[in-house]
């Protein structure tokens, strides 16, 4: 009997929407509030975040980051295309929505590997 793969793709849909709710708005309102704002002072200086991005351990949370909610976007997508109607190309809907998710996943690896 050949399994279906739709539960991989629900627990890569499930793990981006708590990365995308608990994880985002944290990285948000620290790079994009406190830190433009000022109000981290001296403490996040250009040569202080390049060492801290550059420690494994803050890839991987950057890896996370990025790819988890692109699977996210990619399966509420895909399904939000299917309701509006494209149900005569599951397949290359479910293909270019997840082959997105994929090839941004790949990019944010490379990106972060090379840095």
């Amino acid at each position: 009997m050949a399994g279906t793969r739709e539960p991989f793709w629900w627990s890569l849909f499930a793990a981006g929407g708590a990365v995308a709710a608990l994880l985002a708005p944290v990285q948000i309102a620290l790079t994009g509030i406190v830190v433009a704002r000022g109000w981290a002072g001296q403490s996040f200086t250009y040569d202080r975040a390049l060492a801290l991005v550059s420690h494994p351990l803050s890839r991987l949370y950057l890896f996370v980051l990025i790819s988890l909610p692109l699977f996210h976007w990619a399966h509420r997508f895909r399904f939000t295309l299917i309701d509006l109607g494209f149900k005569w190309g599951r397949a290359l809907v479910a293909g270019v929505c997840y082959g997105a998710a994929v090839a941004g996943t790949i990019l944010a690896a490379l990106v972060l590997i090379r840095f």
